[in-house]
C-alpha cells in the first residue's frame, strides 16, 4: 500500500506532461479506444442529467487533452442530445499541435445511434468545421443525415456492432478514439471488451440517490482487469487513468 495523498505537492503538471501520461500508443494497427467519464463520489454521472455539474477546470483540461491526441471523437446518440453537442472546437495553437502530431486539425465527432434519430438541423451538423459521422443500423433512416453533410456508416442490421463499428473508423485511419459516453455506450463497450483506457474523474460531491451512474445497461459477460497508470488531484478532484492490463 502506498500513501498518494495527503503528500507533499509535487510540481504542477504541464501541458506537454498531460500529453505523455494521456498519449495514445504508438504505430496502432487497430482502433485504441479510451474512455472518458467524471463522477461524484458517490457514483452519478451527472447532476440535473448533465455532467458539467460535477465538473472542475482540471477536469476539463484532460478532457480537452484526450481531444486534442484523438483521430475522432465517440459519443453515444443521447449524450449528444443531452448535452446539446456540436462540432470540436479546436483553437488555432491546439489545432497547429495536432498538425504537428501528424493529425488532422479537428477531430470529427462519431454519434452512435441505433436509430439514426438525431436532428439533421441540430448544431452537430450545422456549427462544425468538419462532418459528423454518423455509426447506425441498416434498418435506421439516413437520407436525411447524410444531406445534412454527415457520412453515414452501417455497422449492424437491428443495433450497431461496435467491433464493427470501429472497423469502419480504422479502415479511415480514424484509431485513436475518445469516447465521450454516455453509460450506454461504455456499458456496450465493456460488453463487447473494447475499452483500453478509462480517464475516470472523481468529484468530491455526495448527489444522492436517483441520479444515472456512468454505466448502464448491457451486463459485461465478466469484470474486466484494468491496471491503474496515473492519479492527479486538484481541489479534492481526483483524475484516474485505468488501462487494459498488460495494455
Amino acid at each position: 500500500m502506498q500513501l498518494l495523498w495527503p503528500t507533499t505537492p509535487g510540481d504542477a503538471v504541464s501541458d506537454a506532461h498531460l500529453e505523455r501520461l494521456y498519449g495514445y500508443p504508438q504505430d496502432l494497427d487497430r482502433p485504441w479506444v479510451q474512455v472518458n467519464f467524471v463522477s461524484s463520489a458517490d457514483g452519478a454521472a451527472a447532476v440535473d442529467e448533465l455532467s458539467e455539474g460535477l465538473s472542475h477546470p482540471a477536469d476539463k483540461r484532460i478532457f480537452l487533452t484526450g481531444r486534442l491526441l484523438a483521430d475522432v471523437i465517440l459519443v453515444g446518440a443521447g449524450t449528444a442530445r443531452a448535452e446539446g453537442y456540436r462540432g470540436a472546437r479546436v483553437s488555432p495553437e491546439r489545432a497547429a499541435r495536432r498538425v504537428a502530431l501528424g493529425l488532422s486539425e479537428v477531430p470529427p465527432i462519431a454519434v452512435v445511434t441505433r436509430s439514426g434519430e438525431l436532428d439533421p438541423e441540430g448544431p452537430l451538423f450545422t456549427d462544425t468545421k468538419v462532418p459528423p459521422i454518423v455509426i447506425t443500423t441498416e434498418k435506421a433512416p439516413r437520407a436525411d443525415l447524410e444531406r445534412a453533410g454527415a457520412e453515414v456508416l452501417v455497422a449492424g442490421t437491428d443495433d450497431v456492432d461496435l467491433h464493427r463499428a470501429l472497423a469502419l473508423l480504422g479502415e479511415r485511419g480514424l484509431r485513436r478514439v475518445d469516447c465521450e459516453g454516455g453509460p450506454a455506450l461504455f456499458a456496450d463497450l465493456i460488453a463487447a471488451d473494447l475499452v483500453d483506457q478509462l480517464c475516470l474523474t472523481v468529484a468530491p460531491l455526495l448527489a444522492g440517490a436517483g441520479e444515472s451512474r456512468i454505466v448502464r445497461g448491457h451486463p459485461a459477460p465478466e469484470p474486466r482487469r484494468m491496471e491503474l497508470a496515473s492519479v492527479l488531484v486538484e481541489d479534492g478532484f481526483t483524475m484516474l487513468r485505468y488501462r487494459r492490463e498488460g495494455g
